[in-house]
């Protein structure tokens, strides 16, 4: 059995035309050290942040620009808070201080409603999948569509059913996540961050778990997906094969130092970078 059986593109532009012209309307207008990057509008606009838990800081003075379009990395070694910053950043942990701007909306800011419909706009795959063990995949896929649209019911079956094939899951929409490997309900989480054809796609450590092979595949299809939903992408990884594979912009979390170090492409970095942590980092220790 391949692992991923791509959609054609007219497929998935029936899908985004669909979903568009069915789906609830979104609200108008919300849209260390730096590396020069090509001009592009912002998305996501972190300032001053600082990540505490209680009195123990995380990380302090973060400040970064994620582009529309980007495929943005938040990468450090372990324990440097790169899964919190992605918690702050999709509304499920409070910043100690500093803002998360999406377009000119400060998150933590706006009132909850507004949080609300911001949120809407994410797809989230987490590290397990997350999936809910007494739904089948088709339901699982389903649920947000359910949730937050008017769409009957043969609608969202159609859309479950292109999502899934998207992802490489045509066929299986009647299993339940027991009865399939941890590669494919990944993917089916990563179908149902998409069943809401959202504008910024966030992934926590999704080649966890998986083999080489599994993860390159995977790689190919985000970036599939990025150009196909035109989608902003923040992952985070510590993977140098997916970093260097999929990447256009990152942030380099610093443990010892507790903020950031730069911030950039990631081949830009370790071409132009001086840092030694950075360079013993992107380098796996050979810099030492």
């Amino acid at each position: 059995m391949r692992f991923f059986a791509f959609c054609p593109l007219s497929r998935k532009q029936k899908e985004n035309n669909t979903l568009r012209s069915l789906r609830l309307e979104r609200p108008q207008g919300a849209g260390g050290k730096i590396n020069k990057m090509a001009e592009k509008e912002a998305h996501i606009t972190v300032t001053n942040l600082t990540m505490a838990y209680g009195s123990f800081v995380v990380m302090r003075d973060l400040s970064f620009t994620i582009n529309h379009g980007d495929i943005f990395i938040i990468m450090g070694g372990s324990g440097c808070g790169k899964s919190t910053l992605m918690k702050i950043m999709i509304g499920l942990k409070s910043p100690a201080t500093g803002q998360v701007f999406y377009g000119d909306t400060s998150f933590w800011e706006a009132d909850p409603v507004t949080q609300d419909h911001l949120m809407q706009r994410f797809g989230i795959l987490y590290q397990s999948g997350a999936l809910w063990s007494s739904m089948t995949l088709a339901e699982n896929v389903a649920l947000p569509l359910q949730q937050y649209t008017r769409l009957s019911p043969s609608e969202i079956d159609e859309l479950v059913a292109l999502k899934l094939a998207l992802t490489g899951l045509a066929g299986f929409e009647d299993f339940y996540p027991s009865e399939i490997s941890g590669g494919m309900r990944k993917r089916a989480g990563l179908a149902r961050a998409m069943a809401l054809d959202p504008e910024v796609l966030f992934f926590d450590e999704p080649s966890a778990g998986l083999d080489p092979v599994s993860a390159k595949r995977l790689d190919d299809l985000i970036l599939e997906l990025k150009d196909s939903l035109g989608a902003t992408v923040v992952v985070v990884t510590h993977e140098l094969a997916s970093i260097f594979a999929i990447a256009n912009n990152s942030v380099f979390l610093d443990p010892e130092t507790r903020t950031m170090l730069a911030t950039g492409d990631p081949n830009g970095l370790l071409e132009e970078s001086e840092d030694p942590k950075i360079q013993n980092f992107l380098r796996r220790g050979e810099a030492e």
